[in-house]
């Protein structure tokens, strides 16, 4: 028998935890970018039920792994530099004097559990939802137990990804012990979920290496009276004036940028603060600095990963060979030339980011024209939204005869697909696969 075990959003156990650091992060959201720490997208209550007389046959997703330490100590490094300098000066504010213990503690924390590597809430991001799938789709998972299909765990390779993949793997095990023996060792494809270092992204490396339109776009983002404001507002909240004013204004952006990627990835490091609740780095830090230097960071993103420029698909066009699986994977399913039943992989932003482009997910579909560059004013995009930590898109597939329905959940939210798209009804979240195959071009 199948155990079904209750999945509770880890966002409802942080908010029971630390309520008010819990709705500060949830108001200001877009300042944490795409270091955003994960949210389920829907309750599982209130799914829409598949049309008559359809059951569940198939499942496939994509993930980012969950929340992790940053990828090295170098925003710690040169804000503790500094530091060091205004503390023997004296020059030290009293919020000052408590930032430098406190990221010297965060730093070790990080250096602890490895660079780039999982967080605690990262991993429980990685089982929690797991679990939830497992509850979203018992019939299939009773299928695939009791007709011994295949679970299939891919990765980029990378350790966070590898790490991701076996969590989730081991949570779904335990959700039923009778899928154990049927969940493959997580094994590695670079070509598929870690192509913008592999040889499909040959064009995409030499565009963020080389392109001028991109670097002299985001150095006019960057460089803006606005910036060079923000930067010395967060750096008068650390320094006496006297000690920022030594500093150039590069150095002062720099600086300040730094601080602001510290606040950034705390909450994903929260379990492992002194009190377990949390870094309180939003002290540090106002809404307004911090959610200018999230745009900045979102503007990287928006150029480098995303929508991008309008006359240019370089960005995204790589993301096909995921895409391209995620049909080839239903396809072999309809055949009956797979004996898989769910496909389960793992990966990073730059390759979630490209794909939301190349699907047109919401918030995903406007890029930017040239010479009019993005601003929150005129962009839905927001890395907090398009691309969390541990984000993912879902497809859910479903027959009755031969005839063959997917459903796809994006952050665990039901989610249209593009506009060119026909569902089966008006307002279903259900497709016909013909008409997805049509609408994307498949033949």
């Amino acid at each position: 028998m199948r155990r079904v075990t209750p999945a509770l959003a880890l966002c409802t156990l942080l908010a029971a935890a630390l309520p008010s650091q819990a709705a500060d992060q949830l108001a200001h959201r877009d300042s944490y970018g795409t270091k955003a720490t994960y949210e389920a997208g829907q309750n599982a209550r209130t799914y829409q039920r598949p049309p008559t007389g359809f059951s569940p046959v198939f499942t496939e997703n994509v993930s980012w792994h969950g929340s992790r330490s940053a990828t090295d100590g170098e925003d710690g490094d040169l804000i503790l530099g500094l530091w060091n300098k205004a503390e023997a000066a004296g020059q030290l504010t009293r919020k000052g004097k408590e930032f430098g213990p406190k990221v010297r503690a965060l730093q070790a924390e990080m250096a602890r559990i490895g660079y780039g590597n999982l967080s605690a809430r990262g991993k429980q991001e990685i089982q929690d939802t797991a679990v939830r799938l497992a509850d979203r789709l018992p019939a299939l998972f009773t299928s695939i137990a009791r007709n011994g299909e295949k679970i299939d765990v891919v990765s980029s390779g990378q350790g966070r990804a590898v790490d991701s993949g076996n969590l989730f793997a081991a949570a779904l095990g335990d959700s039923d012990p009778d899928l154990k023996p049927l969940i493959g060792a997580t094994r590695t494809d670079k070509d598929l979920l870690y192509f913008h270092k592999a040889a499909g992204g040959a064009a995409y490396r030499d565009y963020i290496a080389n392109d001028k339109r991109l670097a002299d776009t985001l150095e006019s983002i960057t460089d803006q009276p606005k910036t060079h404001r923000a930067a010395r507002s967060v750096l008068l909240r650390l320094f006496r004036a006297s000690f920022v004013d030594q500093l150039s204004g590069a150095d002062q952006v720099a600086a300040a940028r730094a601080v602001h990627n510290l606040y950034a990835i705390a909450p994903a490091m929260a379990e492992e603060s002194p009190n377990g609740k949390g870094w309180g780095m939003e002290r540090y830090i106002s809404h307004s600095d911090a959610s200018w230097f999230g745009y900045l960071s979102d503007a990287e993103d928006f150029y480098e990963k995303g929508p991008g420029f309008s006359d240019s698909d370089i960005t995204y066009r790589m993301a096909g060979v995921l895409l391209d699986d995620f049909f080839g994977q239903i396809e072999a399913k309809k055949a009956g030339t797979s004996d898989l039943g769910a496909e389960l992989r793992f990966t990073h932003a730059e390759e979630i980011i490209p794909l939301a482009a190349l699907m047109g997910l919401p918030g995903s579909t406007k890029a930017a024209k040239p010479g009019k560059p993005y601003t929150y004013a005129d962009n839905p995009w927001r890395g907090a939204n398009v691309a969390p930590l541990a984000s993912n898109i879902q497809w859910d597939v479903y027959r009755k005869g031969s005839r063959y329905l997917v459903r796809m959940l994006y952050n665990e939210k039901e989610t249209a697909f593009k506009a060119a798209c026909r569902p089966v009804s008006k307002g279903s979240r259900f497709y016909d696969l013909n008409e997805l195959e049509r609408c994307f071009g498949r033949g």
